[in-house]
């Protein structure tokens, strides 16, 4: 079977909103260390190496706001796509006291080959994406309650947007009317990140956009990512009425 750098499903689906999963597998490709980084199992199995549940919560929320999804399909260890392709952490050689053997001795002639193989179709799929007119980008992550050595993250979903508030900014106020959950505003992480893939396909164009953390564990099981995609096309479609978009 041959390999594909990313999934698109319901490429013709005729909503404006378009799913993104940047992190969505944990996939090592087999022309990259004979696909094994040299990890054990229980890491490739954790966060580092992608976004536990959120390709899930992706699809199930394509289809429920009859959008299309593109996901990368492969392992943000392997190169990741939503970096730069100047950016340090681009090709992580440690992460969350992981050291990665297989990128441990990764060159600039190894990293132009994952560029190539991984990161730039994957890149170009989600641009053709979004250059349908009015697009509106949900980028879907998830993120780890509690690194190694930290204290533990108290937030259930976190919208991370840039200073193009237009519709995170409604998308937050809907999300906090929402008794039962802690939302954080540019955490876990922050929501500018130069070169990222919202910075390279949004910000520079003017595109609607937020990306959306949701915590890990509340999307691990099988029913998680369901509840969630439900819960989320509700609150997204409200959010947009309100902003006018």
């Amino acid at each position: 079977m041959t390999y594909s750098p990313f999934f698109v499903h319901g490429a013709d689906r005729p909503s404006r909103w378009l799913i993104s999963c940047d992190h969505a597998t944990n996939t090592v490709p087999p022309e990259i260390c004979e696909g094994d980084l040299g990890l054990p199992r229980e890491d490739m199995e954790r966060h580092i190496a992608y976004d536990v549940g959120a390709y899930e919560v992706s699809k199930h929320l394509g289809e429920m706001l009859n959008a299309p999804v593109v996901a990368a399909n492969f392992s943000r260890l392997v190169i990741d796509p939503n970096r730069g392709e100047d950016d340090p952490t681009l090709l992580m050689k440690l992460y969350d006291g992981s050291i990665i053997p297989g990128n441990r001795h990764a060159d600039t002639a190894e990293r132009a080959r994952r560029l190539n193989l991984c990161y730039r179709p994957y890149d170009t799929a989600l641009g053709q994406l979004l250059a349908r007119p009015g697009t509106v980008l949900v980028s879907m992550h998830s993120f780890t309650r509690q690194l190694r050595g930290r204290e533990p993250r108290p937030w259930h979903i976190g919208v991370l947007h840039t200073p193009d508030e237009r519709f995170p900014a409604p998308l937050i106020a809907r999300l906090q009317q929402e008794d039962d959950l802690c939302v954080g505003v540019n955490e876990p992480y922050a929501g500018v990140l130069p070169g990222d893939a919202i910075d390279r396909h949004c910000t520079k164009h003017g595109i609607p956009n937020v990306l959306i953390e949701l915590r890990n564990d509340l999307i691990a099981d099988h029913a998680g990512p369901q509840e969630w995609a439900e819960r989320l096309a509700v609150i997204l479609q409200d959010a947009l009425g309100r902003s006018g978009l």
